[in-house]
């Protein structure tokens, strides 16, 4: 059986007041192109699906499109939430998705049986069993009790996460012995190379999970929530497939991909790039290196090319700034957009350093960046700094789990 693994898609994006429907539908249609060819018959999709929870109307037609599209196919899906996605949203239309061969495990369920889908082939053979894990929310693995310290709620994180994979190995060993099993997740796990436009989960990442808490029981585990594909090290085969799309800046160098297993051949997975359909560009330097840089830029892929310019000079100067304006406001050139432009002085009075550090966009900070530049203003001990940022961190992720309910 061939098995494509995919994560992240966070329909409805949108990046520098760019929405990114034309760029999913690129996906979208180029993912149906492969199905065909390599004759997938499962399809994983682990988490973060929509980037809001409460997705535009055009965000859910994107989706229920895409979903229609995959079904004819005769392919089976599998969906897990997370920690962007609404859990109730996503298992509204369970039961109807069902016909259509797409199962939803949009919220961690109260009994965790209801997590394996078993998977038969084109003979109606058991052929294997997907633990579909969902994003684990605050209240799926542990209580919030008055007197717990800030570094067992940490570890009571970790072991509540060991625990839900650790019973879905056992339920499974108990119901399909012998049979194969996909176990697919979204969390944050030890070691692993991040980018801008993950959101912070579980206490401000200080609760990430380590590969060894797996066990050796699953024959793959499907990962999502890092948008960087990527191996996780450990005993079993442990991938995250990352974001088909680059979602932030800090994406712009990373190859997308899509992750193909073969249970024929076992399950170490095939990477396959998916193409660039809108490059995006970031460059750098004084005034006059970057009127050269964007003199010699050509776009590539089908969609305009996005572009961020930061200058950087040596001594503050106001009508530096303004030719840096003007430069952006006049730039025109075929499927090229600036969509963002700022500039850094090396040398400069801390009055002006603190004036010009205003320039910065606030949807380019985290909100741990923002608390952080507040605490500054602050002459706390580092002990007090300590428990205040423990006290923001989960103040962030209560919200956070507040939004998705």
């Amino acid at each position: 059986m061939k098995i494509l693994h995919t994560a992240d898609w966070h329909i409805g994006k949108k990046l520098h007041k760019h929405y990114l429907h034309q760029d999913f539908e690129l996906f979208i249609n180029w993912l149906l192109a492969l199905i065909r060819e390599e004759e997938i018959e499962l399809v994983l999709i682990s988490g973060d699906v929509f980037d809001l929870a409460n997705p535009s109307a055009e965000a859910r037609r994107q989706y229920y499109l895409a979903l229609k599209k995959l079904s004819l196919l005769k392919c089976k899906i599998i969906i897990t939430g997370g920690n962007h996605d609404s859990p109730t949203m996503l298992d509204a239309p369970r039961e109807i998705l069902e016909a259509l061969d797409v199962h939803i495990i949009g919220g961690m369920p109260q009994n965790p049986v209801d997590c394996l889908i078993p998977i038969k082939n084109k003979n109606s053979e058991l052929e294997l069993v997907v633990a579909a894990i969902p994003f684990l929310r605050d209240s799926d693995i542990r209580a919030a009790e008055e007197g717990v310290t800030y570094d067992n709620r940490i570890e009571a994180i970790r072991k509540g996460i060991e625990a839900t994979f650790t019973a879905a190995a056992a339920s499974c060993k108990a119901q399909y012995s012998q049979i194969p099993v996909i176990a697919m997740g979204h969390l944050y796990a030890a070691g692993i190379e991040t980018s801008d436009s993950e959101r912070d989960i579980q206490i401000g990442n200080q609760a990430a999970f380590q590969a060894s808490q797996f066990g050796d029981y699953f024959s793959y585990v499907a990962l999502g929530h890092i948008h960087k594909p990527q191996r996780v090290n450990a005993s079993t085969p442990t991938f995250y497939s990352g974001s088909p799309l680059p979602l932030s800046f800090s994406e712009r160098k990373d190859e997308k991909r899509v992750l193909l297993l073969d249970t024929n051949t076992g399950f170490e997975p095939i990477s396959i790039a998916i193409p660039t359909f809108r490059k995006l560009n970031k460059i750098s330097g004084t005034l006059k290196e970057i009127k050269a840089k964007l003199a010699n830029l050509t776009a590539e892929g089908e969609l305009t090319n996005l572009i961020e310019v930061a200058l950087i000079e040596e001594n503050f100067d106001a009508y530096l700034i303004a030719q840096l304006d003007e430069l952006v406001t006049s730039f025109s050139a075929p499927k090229l957009e600036i969509v963002k432009h700022r500039a850094s002085f090396k040398n400069r009075l801390k009055e002006t350093g603190q004036l010009f550090e205003n320039h910065r966009h606030l949807e380019d900070l985290k909100p741990q960046e923002v608390f952080d530049k507040m605490l500054e203003q602050h002459s706390y001990d580092d002990r007090t700094k300590v428990l205040v940022t423990q006290a923001f961190q989960e103040i962030v992720e209560q919200i956070h789990t507040a939004d998705h309910l």
